[in-house]
């Protein structure tokens, strides 16, 4: 393998953890570890990206590029890839990577293959069929574009190392301008986000109304947790579509995750899968998400979340 490019993802001067993420497996893959930095002043990023073992870090730092566009991003990856030609460009699985990797690869005229979950013996493993099944793709042909699910691989460590630091000249084109972002509205939240949440408490139908998501924000607020949502409770408006996790909401790996009155469905399976520990809490019995869930709670929820988010308190006091 030749190389290896990392396309870091960073929110306002920080790096995001599925960067780190996507350096462990850069490193998995062999060859060198590239990285590639595009935003607003984010030089400083490059120096950070040396510390964690990569070699040589490409930086487009350009005031039209402060707030993501399709077509600026879409622009500065491919004209660098022409230019430098790496043999494997992984892409953070997420909103912004979905919208720009499959763009960048038609441009470049590169093969893609999509939210990867695995690197085995020279192939990459990803899910098929909400999440049944599972299978491993190759390459014929280079360059490759990854994109890589967030969660999966753990984050790379710190080696001491030093970047060789190389400014890219950016140029666009009359119809990379025509969007431009005016503003972004932030929500302010003091949870982590849920692509890259370690533990996410969810709530679906069961939760019977948006007052009684509380609960679930009680115990996410004691263990530290994000707090997601069924496609059901979305739909029903007791959360915004930013909380939904599933097949058309967000895909997310956590360590744990906590499924409350949520039966289980094939779309809501399909986001949350490949989470480490799944617990499920729920009054049916036979209710679909007991099948995949490592730990199940057959009860009342408005009785046993309560219970559980005093009892952690202790243990976390402890």
């Amino acid at each position: 393998m030749g190389k290896v490019w990392v396309v870091a993802e960073q929110r306002e001067g920080k790096l995001k953890k599925v960067t780190l993420e996507m350096v462990t497996l850069a490193r998995q893959i062999g060859g060198e570890v590239e990285g590639v930095v595009i935003g607003k002043d984010v030089k400083g990023l490059a120096s950070e990206l040396g510390e964690y073992g990569v070699g040589k870090v490409y930086v487009a730092d350009h005031p039209d590029l402060e707030q993501y566009t399709t077509a600026k991003y879409t622009r500065v990856l491919a004209d660098l890839i022409n230019k430098e030609k790496p043999d494997v460009v992984l892409i953070a699985n997420s909103a912004q990577g979905r919208d720009f990797a499959p763009r960048t690869a038609q441009r470049v005229g590169a093969g893609q293959i999509s939210d990867i979950t695995g690197y085995e013996e020279g192939v990459f493993v990803r899910p098929i069929y909400a999440g049944k099944a599972y299978t491993k793709v190759g390459a014929t042909s280079h360059p490759l574009i990854v994109t890589v699910r967030p969660n999966v691989f753990p984050a790379a460590e710190k080696t001491g190392g030093q970047a060789a630091i190389e400014e890219v000249a950016v140029s666009f084109m009359p119809e990379d301008l025509k969007a431009i972002v005016k503003e972004v509205v932030k929500q302010v939240s003091g949870r982590p986000e849920l692509t890259e949440a370690d533990i996410i408490v969810s709530g679906g139908r069961g939760m019977k109304g948006p007052e009684n998501f509380k609960l679930l924000e009680d115990l996410a607020d004691v263990l530290g947790a994000a707090v997601g949502a069924s496609r059901a409770a979305v739909d029903a408006g007791w959360r915004e579509h930013r909380y939904q996790v599933g097949q058309t909401g967000k895909t997310v790996s956590p360590s744990l995750y906590i499924a409350v009155g949520i039966s289980g469905a094939i779309q809501h399976l399909a986001g949350m899968g490949s989470s480490k520990v799944i617990v499920a809490i729920n009054k049916d019995p036979e209710a679909n998400i007991f099948k995949v869930a490592d730990y199940g709670i057959v009860g009342d929820l408005f009785e046993i979340v309560p219970l559980l988010t005093e009892e952690f308190k202790k243990l976390l006091k402890s």
